[in-house]
């Protein structure tokens, strides 16, 4: 499915939208998306933009896709980069006696409500016609069938209940928008402050540059019957 040409697989004239824009893999898609030319215009979405999007305020979120709206651009490709791992009270947990409520309801409110907030407010701006794409950063430790370490579980729960999140919303989104695609997808290890403290000796790191090409590249390569997959980043389908 990995092609290396960005983006050509898309109808000209749209816009593409990156919500998490100030994280590292939100901002190098949303230069990468620039430099690409592919798309009329790319809009970059955070806490710390004008207007701001916050996960954990839902006018927040229903604010800027009006405004995204008004733009009167067709909406080809949501990107959400958003995530939650890791702060400086909560640390993903090694042992259920780890377990806290606070945390848990944290991670979900970032890693699964929000996102599934995000789908509520932008999936309707696809177009009917012509190939878009709402693409969400799950995570490969969010699968049930790849879990063979157990541990961190707030994070790998969060994240396979936006991967049903996902896939309940692709099939909703084929009644509307048959060429419109939802999506999950593992990024891989990325150098940024979210997984850099966890990285293992001898895994595959990628700079944010490196990892928003590698994204984009899988996605131009989308046809509409991978909606409501969860895609690697080298274009394969993860287990469930």
């Amino acid at each position: 499915m990995h092609e290396s040409a960005p983006l050509q697989s898309f109808p000209s004239g749209g816009m593409a939208v990156v919500i998490g824009a100030g994280g590292g893999i939100g901002a190098a898609l949303v230069q990468a998306l620039e430099a690409t030319g592919g798309l009329e215009a790319v809009v970059g979405l955070s806490r710390h933009t004008k207007p701001a999007l916050d996960l954990l305020d839902e006018d927040s979120i229903c604010t800027c896709a009006q405004q995204v709206q008004a733009r009167q651009l067709p909406v080809r490709l949501v990107l959400d980069a958003t995530g939650f791992l890791h702060n400086d009270i909560w640390s993903p947990e090694k042992s259920w006696q780890q377990l806290d409520p606070a945390h848990m309801a944290h991670s979900f409110a970032v890693n699964a409500i929000g996102p599934a907030l995000l789908m509520k407010h932008f999936l309707p701006l696809l177009p009917r016609d012509g190939k878009s794409v709402f693409a969400t950063l799950s995570a490969k430790v969010g699968s049930i069938g790849d879990n063979r370490l157990g541990g961190w579980y707030s994070y790998r729960a969060a994240k396979a209940a936006l991967n049903q999140l996902v896939h309940t919303a692709a099939i909703e989104l084929k009644r509307r928008h048959p060429q419109a695609m939802c999506i999950a997808m593992h990024p891989g290890t990325v150098d940024t402050g979210l997984s850099t403290p966890f990285a293992k000796t001898g895994l595959e790191v990628r700079t944010p540059a490196a990892a928003a090409e590698r994204l984009l590249a899988v996605i131009n390569a989308l046809q509409a019957e991978h909606s409501g997959g969860f895609i690697n980043h080298d274009g394969t389908e993860l287990p469930w």
